[in-house]
């Protein structure tokens, strides 16, 4: 007889409560093994891939991808006994779900949970549930305050008879599907609507109803152009039902009746960065200081490397040199690399430097950090920017990648943008803007010439660091961006 095992959505080790589906690796039928991947989910901080606890054959896809779930409901059922010979009881995990932990067979669910946990570099269950991990980079927060506690389990029954074979469940439906399109209105000639014959002929043979029509003619009377505009707009192409699929950013969403609109669910990376910057800008004081550089000389010193067979197997940028820069400046005001204890009421000064990259990703704004920055080369810091840009690009930054980051730059001049003002990772004093660098005019050595430009824009915590302290870590930045050989003299 079949032996069925329901695989429960496990805690990935971050603390939270739910995860969005995005791949199945396998299908009904397939025969599957201990460790193998079999769906690959996206939580509010990365994709995780989980393996299967148990070997046996596929029998039920139970969630559909593009579905949220809960942690603890089930996902995939296995047969874990498909030639129906029956393993002796306590066996182990293949021996049935109370062997498995429980009627509710929460053991597996809690293994894989507890395992992911320790590859995610997060430590033990009970760890991970109160860890405080950084939401897509921005800083910490109590994650165990906001999980649901699950309901007990009844009592299994002493001795229940064997029960048969579990049919398949149905398939549970995605929360979030775009909606067909009512069909066209009928033209109703209302007799109630103020409209000339002619306009009442117009309005019949172009399908629109005229109680619809909002009327701007003397008196409330539906002229003929108000007909033509009302059909002309009901044609336009974002009311056309087929126009949400056009655009992965519309996909998951609802179109309105009308469909004028197309509502979609705040989750994932997107609703985590939203709360984490609402909590940093009405928490932490913002100040933002601007200075303007002239960076010629940087310029040419991304040329030279370019050409240095040194540096030939990695990707020389301008921001490279401004990340080495802001290095230097905070070794030299280690006080801008701190953070503020609100709970203890204390200034916590790092010893370290885990420097953050604001990355724009399909799944929203993330904030991975390179370890321990302060300790490479030029070459070092050039391949960890690469590694960094290429894994968040994937989509496979990982919770430990973007957790306990120390100072971030974003840079907003790969988009063509001058500056900003930047908001806050909460858990750090500054962020840094690198904007865009322009050929313009410029005075040098008492005469205008053509050099390249930048701006950058440093915001920081008022509660740790003071306007002079901002200024001088400011001016660092500038000062070996303008003169690169500066970082010899400071390093």
């Amino acid at each position: 007889m079949p032996t069925f095992q329901d695989f429960r959505l496990p805690d990935a080790g971050e603390g939270l409560t739910e995860a969005e589906i995005v791949e199945w690796r396998v299908a009904v039928g397939d025969t599957v093994t201990v460790n193998q991947t079999i769906v690959e989910i996206e939580t509010a901080k990365s994709l995780v891939e989980l393996p299967s606890p148990w070997d046996g054959v596929v029998s039920a896809i139970l969630v559909e991808v593009g579905t949220t779930v809960e942690v603890g409901v089930p996902i995939i059922r296995v047969d874990v006994d498909p030639t129906g010979v029956a393993t002796p009881a306590g066996a182990g995990p293949d021996a049935g779900s109370d062997a498995a932990g429980g009627p509710d067979g929460d053991a597996p669910a809690a293994e894989v949970g507890h395992a992911l946990a320790v590859e995610a570099g997060t430590g033990s269950g009970a760890d991970a549930a109160g860890s405080g991990s950084v939401l897509v980079g921005y800083g910490t927060g109590n994650a165990g305050a906001s999980r649901r506690r699950r309901r007990a389990a009844a009592p299994a029954a002493a001795a229940a008879p064997a029960a048969p074979a579990v049919p398949a469940a149905p398939v549970v439906p995605a929360r979030v599907q775009t909606v067909a399109l009512p069909a066209p209105p009928v033209a109703v000639d209302d007799p109630a609507v103020r409209a000339k014959p002619p306009v009442r002929k117009l309005a019949k043979d172009l399908g629109v109803d005229l109680a619809s029509v909002v009327p701007t003619g003397p008196g409330g009377i539906v002229t003929r152009e108000d007909v033509q505009a009302f059909a002309a707009e009901a044609a336009r192409p974002e009311t056309l039902a087929g126009y949400p699929s056009d655009e992965p950013w519309l996909a998951a969403g609802t179109v309105t009746p009308d469909a004028r609109q197309t509502r979609v669910p705040v989750k994932s990376v997107r609703k985590r960065t939203a709360e984490a910057m609402v909590a940093s800008a009405f928490t932490a004081p913002h100040v933002t200081e601007f200075h303007t550089v002239d960076v010629t000389k940087t310029m040419r010193l991304v040329q030279r490397l370019r050409e240095d067979r040194e540096f030939a197997d990695v990707r020389v940028t301008p921001l490279l040199i401004a990340a080495k820069a802001l290095l230097l400046a905070v070794r030299r005001r280690p006080e801008i690399n701190a953070s503020w204890d609100d709970e203890t009421q204390e200034i916590v000064y790092k010893h370290y430097v885990n420097l953050g990259i604001a990355a724009a990703t399909p799944r929203g704004l993330v904030v991975p950090n390179i370890k321990d920055a302060h300790r490479m080369d030029l070459k070092a810091l050039a391949q960890g920017l690469a590694d960094l840009t290429a894994t968040a690009r994937a989509g496979r930054t990982s919770p430990k990648d973007m957790s306990d980051g120390t100072i971030t730059i974003t840079n907003v001049g790969v988009f063509g943008i001058d500056t900003g003002t930047p908001i806050l990772n909460p858990g750090e004093a500054a962020i840094l803007a690198f904007g865009a660098i322009r050929e313009q005019p410029w005075v040098h050595k008492g005469k205008i010439k053509k050099r390249w430009v930048t701006q950058l824009a440093l915001s920081f915590d008022h509660r740790l660091v003071d306007g002079e302290l901002g200024a001088r870590v400011l001016a660092d930045v500038a000062k070996v961006l303008e003169e690169p050989g500066q970082g010899l003299v400071w390093g």
